[in-house]
């Protein structure tokens, strides 16, 4: 016998172990059913059980058609949507009864059934998205993070399916100006309270929400709307249910041989250094491009890749590292135009580097989002103190590609909601908030929001309840979605916010070391197109406050928190600011302006026009 997938499969270089492994429906000797495989290497035998045979344990024993471990068996007149199970008999004489590892549908929890489907023949209509489509290193990337069961809720006792997500989420999407939505896992888990970070189906879509084909669905219409789709994936460790992957077959054949090796979560962790363990999951996630045309995947707890249970002081884990480097590798040389990104919180260097890097295209910033949720928590006397937590993010940004997250990870129970985060009253935390927004939008990098951000909302995520979205009938709550919409419009409508913005050239510091009054000022400038972002720190009002600046001419507001239409106190520069002579702060030119407490302002040059100029010349 020559060289198969199943070589593939067994050296850990395999991408699509879904056309093989699973349920397929085909023919036999010209007669309709489905095949089903597995990968048993320690079973001394398996049996397929299902509606189809009654759960008869003598109706279908599996072929063993590869002594390393493949078995398969042809079941005539199977239908879609029939439960089955395999059921293994270990090499020590005991009896498992398990889901199919590659199964592309599951029964809704509590069942813990595979169910058979028919995964092909759906009819896209997202041509002239995918033709489009690339990394979007030059193009804006504003995420919406959300989790699918508790954006709107359950109605009467279920879950709206994706099909019925879809529209609703489109026009919100748009009319909040998001590029991308960052989907929650959504690979089958028995446990709501795991949010999909324990998964027993890796090929399998959650059946809350509906069947394959209607999560394919649900991305062809947000492809129709030109929104992209991100899937979070968890690649490190799986639900320990009995009819999962643990000891599929009486053996170690996913998790690490060390019978106690569990993370930190309590569930089992992937041996991502045994190659069929390789091929499960990166076959995994390209069945999700390749199938669902998602746009990126975010890979999930990334330093726990890189190091035993994230822990450095444990070393590097060499066979999960190689693993990634595989993976990003693989799925870029198949899908040039998919986004591979890492959450990962460990200073482990050239995570987004291609060469003698991990391959990533993103990183998430977890060190900005933390240095700048403690800075926003602290008292503005004390800021002063801690003003490097403001800057330092500037002073490594360049040595990855970073996303700016405020993920679901800093709003749920025990850790407060963002806007709980800030300093101060009432009024002093919408300040803070609306500045926090600004400042995350104008600094260098691509951009994600957990839903409810933009709500404003104190109290934190649930998972089992809707967002509050009650809170728009109330001003100040409106007026900060207004005001996160207004952001996403303006990033998206000015080169200098997105284009290279991993190039340092495009970046200048004007001021970063007045901690004494707790100011900071930037320009970003692409081209013509030239920026430059202010940000007061502390409830202190200057009625006249001079910064320098690059250019001679005018600088036109664009954003600024403390307008009234954003729930501020409309302490703004209505009129172009207009330059005068005098070298201030490194620039050849000053303005000065009015600044706000808490205030985020985005200044834009106004460049003079060729007939103002074609004037004075004449002149």
């Amino acid at each position: 016998m020559g060289y198969s997938w199943f070589d593939d499969y067994l050296l850990g270089q395999a991408t699509r172990a879904y056309e093989h492994l699973g349920c397929h429906f085909g023919k036999l000797d010209k007669k309709n059913g489905a095949w089903f495989r597995v990968y048993a290497p320690s079973a001394r035998s398996v049996t397929l059980l299902g509606d189809f045979n009654g759960w008869n344990l003598y109706s279908h024993l599996m072929n063993k058609v590869d002594d390393r471990g493949l078995y398969e068996v042809f079941v005539e007149g199977c239908k879609e949507y029939q439960s089955y199970k395999y059921h293994i008999e270990t090499s020590d004489g005991r009896f498992l009864d398990k889901a199919d590892p590659v199964g592309f549908f599951s029964e809704l929890r509590p069942g813990t059934c595979s169910r058979t489907f028919d995964i092909e023949n759906f009819i896209f209509h997202d041509d002239k998205f995918l033709k489009e489509r690339n990394r979007n290193f030059d193009r804006p990337v504003s995420i919406y993070e959300l989790h699918l069961g508790s954006w709107l809720g359950q109605v009467d006792g279920r879950f709206l399916s994706y099909e019925e997500i879809a529209p609703r989420l489109i026009e919100y999407c748009k009319e909040n100006g998001f590029t991308h939505v960052e989907v929650m896992p959504i690979t089958q888990y028995p446990f709501d309270g795991s949010w999909g970070y324990q998964v027993v189906g890796y090929y399998s879509v959650d059946s809350r929400y509906g069947n394959p084909k209607q999560f394919m669905s649900f991305i062809d219409r947000m492809h129709e709307a030109g929104i992209g789709v991100i899937l979070d994936f968890v690649p490190v460790h799986f639900a320990v249910d009995s009819h999962g992957l643990e000891r599929f077959d009486g053996s170690t054949v996913y998790e690490y041989n060390n019978e106690n090796e569990f993370s930190q979560w309590g569930s089992k962790n992937f041996d991502l250094g045994k190659d069929p363990v390789r091929s499960f999951l990166m076959s995994s996630m390209n069945f999700f491009i390749e199938y669902f045309h998602v746009d990126g995947i975010r890979i999930d707890a990334v330093s726990n890749i890189i190091y035993y249970d994230g822990n450095a002081s444990r070393g590097v884990n060499q066979g999960a590292v190689d693993f990634i480097k595989r993976l990003n590798y693989k799925i870029h040389d198949m899908h040039n135009d998919v986004m591979m990104i890492a959450e990962d919180s460990s200073a482990y260097g050239q995570v987004t580097k291609g060469y003698d890097g991990l391959g990533f295209d993103y990183k998430w910033d977890l060190g900005w989002m933390n240095d700048t949720l403690k800075y926003y928590g602290k008292d503005p006397i004390y800021r002063s103190y801690h003003h490097n937590q403001l800057t330092f993010s500037m002073a490594y940004f360049y040595s990855e590609n970073f996303i700016m997250p405020l993920s679901h990870d800093e709003v749920v129970h025990g850790k407060g909601t963002i806007i709980n985060k800030m300093w101060g009253d009432y009024d002093n935390k919408f300040a803070s908030v609306r500045n926090l927004y600004a400042y995350q939008f104008a600094h260098p990098g691509k951009k994600l929001n957990f839903m409810g951000n933009e709500l404003a909302s104190f109290d934190e995520w649930n998972e089992s309840k809707s967002l509050p979205w009650e809170l728009k009938r109330f001003p100040k709550h409106d007026s900060v979605s207004r005001l996160i919409r207004d952001l996403n419009l303006v990033y998206r409508n000015h080169r200098a916010l997105y284009f290279e913005e991993y190039n340092p050239i495009h970046f200048q510091w004007i001021s970063c070391n007045n901690s004494e009054q707790s100011v900071i000022v930037f320009k970003r400038e692409v081209e013509d197109d030239c920026f430059i972002f202010i940000f007061n720190m502390t409830p202190n009002y200057y009625g006249i406050y001079d910064i320098g600046v690059p250019y001679e001419g005018e600088y036109k507001e664009i954003i600024n928190t403390d307008k009234d239409v954003y729930g501020g106190w409309n302490q703004c520069n209505f009129t172009p600011l207009k330059t005068f002579n005098g070298e201030y702060q490194n620039q050849p030119y000053r303005i000065s302006l009015k600044l706000a407490s808490f205030a985020g302002i985005f200044l834009k040059y106004q460049k003079k026009s060729s007939k103002v100029t074609e004037k004075k010349e004449n002149k």
